[in-house]
């Protein structure tokens, strides 16, 4: 990224970024890492690590800025499009680096931010470093205290738009608590610690870098203030930590870092022009990598193709025939409507299963004669529901199949963009080994559809392990999730032709939602939206 320009008050002028070819900046200097220095570090007294990622992360006056999740990160085709824009904060300690942070977010008005601390990712210590930090000989603010290793690799995977675990740090056992906190993508990460320039790898993953200059008298007194306050320590005690290790740890391995930066921060939070600046700057950014999906393009693209090999259609008999007589008249009854819906989704969840892997089973029968059958060949089965009309499917995935795991995905469309948004996300941990049948009641154009199954893909799911089941379906989505994910198997009760303009499957079968549910639909209902509007 090339430096900005010079703007007054915001001290921009005698900054640079690095070239491309990482000649600029003299970063090698500080290739990784710095040299082991045997400085000493008062203990810390903070209990665990703030993870600062867990939706909502930040209400303000305009919105509530959500972290579970983005608007798509990926094209038609359902690989990846553009990679999440990452701001790398710097400063010394209590320099102000979260408030800026929060600051930038609340002025930046976008939806899907994630703000990562540095202080997840201390090392674990061996038993010979406990020690030392129990006697307040352990450093804790030099380089080789942070895990840059973990941390360049979760920073990689969320600006690609990936989950990733972020490690909770216990600074009384000094080691990581058992349950890792689950963050996905953003459309911009704020990362932020006092070694955020230290590493030439993390580097590289920083699209700004902006340091946060507070006078060290300054940053002093919010040390007393806070120690004191917050930790119960004598005013003595923390002046001397201050500059016994703190001081020192600035001046060797913080302040000469400034110079990597693209941009200095004086004053921290209370400099309105540099954060207008960067906001400024951040929305350009965010404009060139902004995906519109095209629904329009996306209905014609597969006009007059065949149906995908994929597809598996139930075979249309008397009864399946008769059941989708009653759930698509549009005068039945609620009770009647989810009694034809539940019998519906049971045939297709029993026709979903056959096509899971199996292998040869020998049983003996109680009369001592061997039977050669079957059984399931694989780690696990997982359901996960497309909320809020997927969820009525349900039951008939624990009626199959005993003891099966359950996940949920909500998506929204939003009504300005159009697109389809992730609003929440709860999945069952490895879900990467299992077979997943994702459920969802109407597919229409197959954008919440397909960002389901980008989800999934980015939980390390295997494509070739997903199932998409659904009671109707229309031609359109059934290509669009097709064309992107040619390896899932697709399973529905019934395909109709035609979306109208307005994206509603035609002759279709209504909102499922609301009629399952008995909730009234909105007049500007879509098959694609999914709170109680299936995609």
């Amino acid at each position: 990224m090339n430096a900005l320009p010079a703007y007054s008050g915001a001290r921009i002028s005698g900054c640079w970024s690095l070239r491309a070819d990482g000649s600029g900046g003299g970063e090698d200097s500080l290739d990784r890492l710095l040299p082991p220095v045997n400085t000493v570090l008062a203990q810390r007294k903070r209990t665990t690590s703030q993870c600062k990622s867990e939706p909502p992360l930040l209400r303000t006056s305009k919105r509530t800025i959500y972290t579970a999740g983005r608007p798509p990160w990926y094209n038609e085709h359902g690989t990846q499009s553009k990679e999440a824009f990452v701001i790398g904060l710097c400063g010394g300690s209590a320099s102000g680096k979260t408030t800026v942070a929060r600051k930038i977010i609340e002025d930046l008005d976008v939806p899907w931010v994630v703000l990562l601390s540095m202080d997840s990712f201390y090392k674990v210590l061996t038993p010979e470093q406990q020690l030392l930090a129990a006697s307040n000989d352990y450093n804790f603010d030099h380089p080789d205290a942070f895990d840059f290793d973990l941390l360049v690799h979760t920073l990689r995977k969320l600006k690609q738009g990936k989950s990733v675990k972020i490690p909770v740090y216990d600074f009384t056992t000094h080691g990581r608590q058992k349950e890792w906190k689950t963050v996905y993508g953003a459309s911009v990460i704020i990362f932020e610690g006092i070694m955020a320039f230290a590493d030439k790898e993390l580097l590289k993953l920083l699209d700004m870098k902006i340091f946060v200059d507070t006078d060290s008298d300054i940053r002093l007194v919010r040390r007393l203030r806070r120690d004191i306050t917050d930790r119960g320590r004598d005013i003595e005690g923390v002046i001397k930590q201050y500059n016994k290790f703190v001081k020192p740890a600035f001046e060797q391995y913080i302040e000469p870092s400034m110079r990597l930066a693209d941009i200095v921060v004086p004053r921290g939070g209370g400099n309105k022009v540099a954060i207008d600046l960067i906001v400024q700057h951040v929305h350009s950014q965010l404009e060139e990598r902004k995906l519109r999906w095209d629904m329009a393009a996306l209905a014609s693209a597969h006009q007059a193709q065949p149906l995908p090999q994929t597809l598996s259609v139930l075979e249309s008999t008397p009864q399946v025939r008769g059941m989708h007589t009653i759930i698509r008249n549009k005068e039945t009854s609620r009770d009647e409507f989810i009694f034809y819906s539940k019998r519906l989704m049971r045939l297709l969840i029993e026709r979903a299963l056959s096509f899971l892997p199996s292998q040869v089973h020998i049983v003996q029968t109680p009369q001592g004669q061997d039977y050669e059958g079957r059984t399931f060949h694989g780690k696990r089965i997982t359901g996960v529901s497309i909320l809020r009309a997927g969820e009525t499917m349900e039951p008939a995935l624990r009626a199959v199949c005993k003891d099966v795991r359950i996940g949920k995905i909500l998506i929204q469309t939003n009504q300005d963009t159009g697109e389809p948004e992730l609003h929440y996300l709860r999945l069952p941990k490895d879900i990467s080994e299992d077979h997943v049948i994702l459920m969802d009641c109407t597919v229409s154009t197959g954008a919440a559809a397909m960002m389901a199954v980008r989800v999934l893909l980015d939980h390390d799911v295997q494509e070739e392990k997903i199932l998409l089941v659904s009671l109707l379906m229309a031609e359109m989505g059934v290509h669009s999730v097709a064309y992107a994910f040619p390896q899932v198997k697709i399973i529905t009760t019934a395909v109709d032709k035609k979306v109208n303009d307005n994206f509603h499957i035609i002759p279709g079968i209504g909102n499922f939602g609301d009629r399952y549910f008995g909730t009234d639909a909105p007049p500007d209902w879509s098959d694609d939206d999914v709170d109680g509007h299936s995609d």
